[in-house]
């Protein structure tokens, strides 16, 4: 019951997003005029992707203190999920910055560090995929992930504040709260993060369910 309710709560918010984000009217910026819509898909796309990650670390401890199968398996879904709200992230914003800032990739700090972030979890699938030992590999795919969650934080959300950056909410850059006064955007913004998030771990569990069916079956 309570997973029927989850569902249809979760596409009811993202219905919501999608036709209140397209349709609804959005304060007119200078540069970003239209684009600014895209903070519903961009931004909580990123909010989503850290909730997952952080799921995925604390499933990855739980495996280090009980070496339960199905806290790796949790751990490596979350991961998965959250890679590629990661990658749906880093593309709506290169297609931000070519309406804002004149070109897809421009270098700036926030994208190079994005980029490393994600090249970060493609190797924690590579070395968990790299033994033949289910046990040892979890084990160490577990400790790689923590430190590679204490990564993602200051990639993301505090190097590219202390440089040059164009992006906002860096370097003197105002960020979006500074430029929306009449709240237009945040009716919209607070679902998008909840809805994408419920999103991403309605996907994250129906993948772990399917993983632990696998597992059980070649344990026979």
């Amino acid at each position: 019951m309570f997973n029927l309710f989850y569902k249809i709560f979760t596409i009811v918010i993202l219905v919501f997003v999608v036709l209140a984000g397209l349709l609804n009217d959005a304060p007119r910026l200078n540069i970003l005029n239209e684009t600014i819509r895209n903070l519903h898909f961009h931004v909580p796309m990123w909010f989503g992707m850290l909730f997952m990650l952080l799921a995925s670390m604390v499933y990855s401890v739980r495996y280090l203190r009980n070496a339960r199968p199905e806290d790796d398996i949790w751990a490596r879904e979350l991961a998965h999920v959250g890679l590629l709200f990661g990658v749906l992230g880093l593309l709506t914003g290169m297609w931000w910055a070519q309406f804002t800032w004149g070109k897809f990739w421009s270098g700036d700090p926030k994208q190079n560090a994005s980029a490393v972030a994600m090249l970060i979890y493609l190797a924690y699938f590579l070395l968990r995929n790299s033994f033949d030992d289910f046990g040892k590999g979890a084990r160490i795919a577990a400790v790689f992930n923590i430190f590679a969650f204490a990564t993602y934080v200051p990639l993301i959300y505090i190097l590219p504040r202390l440089t040059n950056s164009l992006h906002p909410g860096a370097s003197g850059n105002p960020g979006f709260n500074a430029y929306d006064l009449d709240s237009q955007l945040r009716y919209v913004f607070y679902p998008a993060v909840l809805g994408w998030s419920m999103l991403g771990f309605w996907i994250a569990h129906t993948r772990k369910r399917m993983a632990l069916l696998w597992f059980k079956i070649d344990a026979l």
